[in-house]
């Protein structure tokens, strides 16, 4: 375990922000990170996962600890499903990829998302109709304060859409050092009802879980920006979730609004077409731009700050909330 000064965290981060740590270290064992925890006080520590749904807006004067715990392993398979924990460190889409390679079902629509298997539930990562929640077991974290470990359970989680108990009155409490799915083994059950699946899979007549993460690679690969090539963290807000009285008044002045009903008096409408027809795609302010292809995703042309990118943030906010009355909300942690 080797503590390193003043480190710069642009490779660590998504948006390829340059920002400093005044200390850091790779925490690859348990025992590392007890022991740093031992020694540490909570307020002087700065969790970093896969760095991919951050925005660092500043140097970080803590001791950052990047949680780099590697492994994989199916613990129970069943007649026709099986339990497979995944470490903190694991890179997501890798690990997806790992589950189709062994036939586990389940995970295939949440192909190519940023990030690392330990802060997946923190967001409770989604896509294309499948949320982590739907094969979350259970995850494994260590208390900051007691080093206690503790097993989260669905319920203990509190999963909301882009939320959980991790985000609110849970937040910066614990380290989560493993995650457990529930996946399936056989009969899998595809999910292909975004339009976009269905017609990627046209004149596959029967297809596999693997035919399902292929087209969802396809549609991602199509539409975001790769952050190795232009810095971003994914989608920079959450879809809202409007009462069916607003939806019903806005439809009037935009009867071609996209929506998705989610109850009897709740509708989720896509951030990225607000964003859009307020007439933001590819707009650009310095370095700090909303993507051609995906007004959903904020980019880092090159140089721009976290400061630039989150003045962008507040700008798009105010004209969406002025032409659609609708506050939008990020989906990103602003640090």
């Amino acid at each position: 375990m080797k503590v390193i000064h003043n480190v710069s965290l642009k490779p660590y981060n998504t948006f390829g922000i340059d920002v400093r740590a005044s200390k850091f270290i790779k925490i690859q064992t348990i025992e590392d990170l007890k022991k740093i925890l031992r020694k540490t006080y909570a307020e002087e520590l700065f969790i970093l996962g896969g760095g991919s749904n951050m925005l660092l807006t500043g140097d970080i004067h803590k001791t950052v600890l990047q949680i780099d715990l590697k492994g994989k392993e199916v613990l129970e398979v069943k007649d026709d499903y099986a339990i497979i924990k995944a470490h903190a460190g694991e890179n997501w889409h890798e690990f997806v990829l790992w589950t189709l390679k062994n036939d586990f079902g389940g995970l295939e629509n949440l192909s190519l998302i940023p990030g690392n298997v330990g802060t997946s539930p923190i967001q409770n990562i989604g896509a294309y109709g499948v949320e982590l929640k739907d094969n979350f077991v259970s995850c494994e974290a260590i208390n900051i304060q007691t080093l206690e470990s503790r097993t989260f359970t669905l319920e203990d989680c509190e999963f909301g859409y882009r939320n959980s108990v991790f985000k609110n009155k849970l937040k910066a409490q614990y380290i989560i050092t493993s995650v457990h799915f529930k996946l399936s083994t056989k009969n899998h059950q595809l999910k292909i009802d975004y339009g976009a699946i269905q017609s990627e899979l046209e004149g596959i007549e029967n297809p596999t879980i693997k035919d399902i993460s292929d087209a969802v690679i396809r549609i991602r690969e199509s539409k975001l920006p790769n952050p190795a090539k232009i810095g971003n963290s994914g989608s920079f807000f959450k879809n809202p979730v409007i009462s069916m009285e607003v939806f019903k008044n806005l439809q009037q002045d935009f009867p071609e609004i996209p929506n998705y009903p989610i109850s009897e008096c709740e509708v989720k409408i896509p951030a990225g077409w607000l964003i859009d027809k307020a007439g933001l795609k590819g707009h650009r302010d310095g370095d700090a731009g909303v993507h051609i292809k995906q007004a959903l995703v904020l980019v880092n042309y090159g140089n721009a700050s976290g400061s630039d990118i989150l003045m962008l943030s507040i700008k798009i906010r105010e004209i969406v909330k002025e032409k659609f009355g609708i506050d939008l909300e990020p989906e990103v942690n602003i640090i």
